[in-house]
């Protein structure tokens, strides 16, 4: 069953922004793992947390991205950056939205008069058209 894992990364003092960027990038590795999607998110407010998403079609391919030599060797290298245990999360993705690249709204069409001209509004206030061609006298 496709789902998300949640993975709540807390760095360790004065390590969060070395430790986010670390994260950032072997999170992108579990695409090669059957993920179908990733996110890695540093809180604003606390500046150690940092998520790290994880969209799978089924556990065993996050499991074998888990288990996976690379990320042994990422907690391994990282162990004093992070603080334990790590508790990660699946879940079942029950609804999601977001919003598609920008629609433009289209030019509305020249106002054509009864006549065939350009500026076809309002007639003349005296009610008479005015004439297609213009004599000076």
């Amino acid at each position: 069953m496709a789902g998300v894992v949640r993975v709540p990364w807390y760095a360790t003092l004065f390590r969060a922004g070395g430790f986010a960027a670390e994260v950032a990038e072997i999170s992108a590795l579990s695409l090669r793992y059957g993920a179908t999607r990733h996110a890695v998110h540093h809180s604003r407010d606390d500046r150690y947390r940092i998520d790290q998403m994880m969209w799978f079609e089924s556990k065993d391919d996050w499991y074998r991205y888990w288990e996976s030599p690379e990320l042994v060797e990422f907690r391994a290298r990282n162990v004093s950056r992070f603080q334990v245990p790590i508790v990660y999360v699946w879940y079942e993705e029950i609804a999601a939205g977001e919003l598609g690249p920008q629609v433009g709204v289209a030019e509305p069409a020249p106002d054509v008069g009864a006549d065939g001209r350009d500026g076809g509004g309002p007639p003349a206030p005296n009610g008479d058209q005015p004439s297609p061609t213009a004599t000076a006298a």
